[in-house]
């Protein structure tokens, strides 16, 4: 036994000497907050991370009496420092000049209790959702400035479908208003195609509040010219994990590949990175006039092993780096039902994965599939942080649409970092409410919003809604101050993809009041679809107006002779069904 407590001993006297002293310390924002999630590494330790806790604080055991410590976190500066193991470390960290670029325009939105609700997500059968909380009126006089990011996900609503496909209820928190109007391009028919971004705007009456005003907002991004389009190196990263052995998971998505594939030109090219059981590149990067081949290797996936979902990004992401070209367009899609359960697996590890490679040039494009595990929060947030976009596939239509009818839309940006400001005239607006974007702003102590832009695709639509509470003494007031029927003045932020320029468009909202019984088809659609969502989630704004109202409107405006709204009838149809169910009647009579 000697030998054996020798080892043990040099062994235990080997690790006391390695860890000997303890590195202490505290990581604030320069009002003196603890920072959360602060990537820590040290010289002595190598590559290995350490991370700050829910204070800013942290310890860690170390060799060495000094150090080397850096420390980084998103949406500040990095921070190189010496530390010294007898003194308690207090580490300061700046906001970056980008942050503070943003936070400038003092895009303002208040949310009571916005905070503690960011953090819980909602559970359907294993489904997580971020928390939304609806955006509460602001007092125009004290806050005229408002803003949103240009994100034009669609994912919302075919999601919703997918669920009352089924006869159930949608889950309050998978309900985004805005993804619900972008879903059917309404001011598609109101604005001509130009080569730069267009807007129009819309007042009519609030159909649950007829004291009240919608303002909708539609914008539209230039369209690329279709013969100038430059060549396209796509990387499918492909879930082919053990949860994806199911008909509307992986089998959807090779179909759905395949239909891509097939429109695509000869000079583009696709390869494909696996994760699963194995994580790898599954195929090399291959030209398109080669679509047999592709779609042949498309057709070998199988599913099986866990998902490591983070390893597979890295991959990607290092390939695309690799076949890198500045003259093309680099994209990643991400397809997945999002249930990551190996390696990173947070949202926060998984934001900070992805915006590690943000400034590649490569663009991320997140397909969500699946159902019961499936993690719509996941996908949003990389979406988001991936300079990309994110739609759910719950059939093969919706493949069709996204990957085929509207490729351009979903591959081939126009804008990077896109962000809207509104500033409104107190003369006009006595009070106001964004509808909608409840999960895309995270809120400071002094109630200004740092925005994330968005990026937009070619030919993009995009509408926005405000509820407006109009100043009873407006038109006196506006004439004496001479500001004519202005309403709001408004400015559009973006970067252009191809050489980073930022770019500002001013534009100008008047007042153009009409009755919703005397509106345009495309107004009043979109009424119904914002009374869709508000519904959906129960919301109290909306409590003075029933299903039964909203099947009266959609009946009322819906053209026959589309498509997607004629099933948009059926599905508030259907909603109406499982929301308001009928009550069966008792039979009645006596027994002889």
């Amino acid at each position: 036994m000697r030998p054996a407590l020798l080892l043990f001993t040099l062994f235990f006297i080997s690790l006391n000497c390695r860890s000997q002293f303890y590195l202490r310390g505290t990581v604030n924002d320069e009002a003196g907050k603890g920072i959360y999630n602060v990537k820590i590494t040290l010289a002595s330790k190598g590559s290995m991370p350490f991370y700050s806790g829910t204070s800013g604080a942290f310890g860690i055991p170390v060799s060495v009496v000094t150090d080397s410590i850096t420390i980084t976190a998103d949406g500040y500066e990095s921070l190189h420092a010496f530390a010294d193991t007898r003194k308690f470390q207090v580490l300061v960290l700046k906001k970056s000049a980008a942050v503070i670029a943003v936070a400038g325009r003092k895009l303002v939105s208040l949310i009571e209790d916005r905070e503690e609700a960011y953090q819980r997500y909602y559970y359907q059968s294993g489904e997580t959702y971020a928390t939304l909380v609806e955006n509460n009126f602001v007092e125009a006089g004290r806050y005229p400035s408002s803003g949103f990011a240009l994100n034009v996900d669609r994912a919302s609503y075919s999601n919703i479908r997918r669920f009352l496909n089924l006869g159930l209820p949608v889950p309050h928190d998978a309900v985004r208003i805005e993804e619900i109007l972008n879903y059917f391009n309404i001011s598609e028919s109101d604005i001509n195609k130009t080569n730069s971004f267009q807007l129009s705007s819309q007042l009519t009456t609030a159909v649950w509040n007829h004291q009240n005003q919608l303002l909708f907002l539609k914008f539209k991004a230039p369209s690329i010219n279709t013969d100038s389009i430059p060549a396209t190196n796509l990387v499918f990263l492909i879930d082919c994990s053990g949860s994806m052995d199911q008909a509307n998971r992986l089998p959807l998505l090779k179909d759905a590949f395949k239909l891509l594939v097939n429109n695509m030109r000869p000079k583009d090219t696709v390869s494909i990175v696996t994760y699963g059981g194995n994580v790898g590149v599954y195929l090399q990067p291959v030209s398109c006039r080669y679509k047999d081949s592709i779609t042949a290797a498309i057709d070998k996936l199988e599913p099986g092993g866990e998902t490591p979902g983070a390893e597979g990004i890295k991959t990607a992401y290092t390939l695309a780096e690799k076949i890198y070209d500045r003259r093309s367009n680099n994209r990643i899609i991400l397809a997945t039902d999002g249930d990551f359960n190996v390696g990173q697996t947070s949202e926060k590890d998984l934001e900070d994965l992805v915006l590690s490679f943000k400034q590649s040039g490569v663009y991320l494009t997140c397909l969500g599939v699946g159902m019961g595990n499936y993690k719509d929060s996941k996908l949003e947030a990389i979406a988001k942080k991936g300079n990309g976009n994110f739609a759910y596939i719950d059939n093969i239509q919706e493949a069709e649409k996204v990957l085929v009818k509207e490729f351009t839309k979903t591959v081939y940006s126009v804008a990077n970092d896109a962000t809207v400001e509104i500033k409104f005239n107190p003369l006009y607006v006595k009070k106001y409410r964004l509808i909608g974007f409840d999960n895309n702003k995270e809120m400071l102590q002094d109630t200004v919003a740092e925005l994330e832009g968005g990026e937009v695709g070619s030919g993009h639509t995009f509408t926005a809604v405000y509820e407006i509470i109009p100043a009873t003494y407006f038109n006196d007031s506006i004439k004496s101050a001479g500001t004519g029927n202005l309403v709001a003045k408004l400015n559009l932020h973006y970067k252009n993809p191809a050489n980073d320029a930022s770019i500002n468009i001013p534009f100008t909202v008047n007042d153009n009041y009409t009755p919703l019984s005397n509106a345009d088809s495309p107004t009043c659609f979109a009424s119904a679809l914002v009374m869709f969502g508000g519904l959906l989630k129960q919301s109290d704004l909306w409590k003075n107006y029933t299903w039964d109202d909203l099947l009266d409107l959609a009946k009322s405006v819906i053209n026959p002779a589309s498509y997607v709204q004629t099933e948009f009838l059926a599905l508030v149809q259907k909603a109406k069904d499982i929301y308001m169910p009928e009550k069966k009647k008792k039979k009645s009579g006596k027994k002889k």
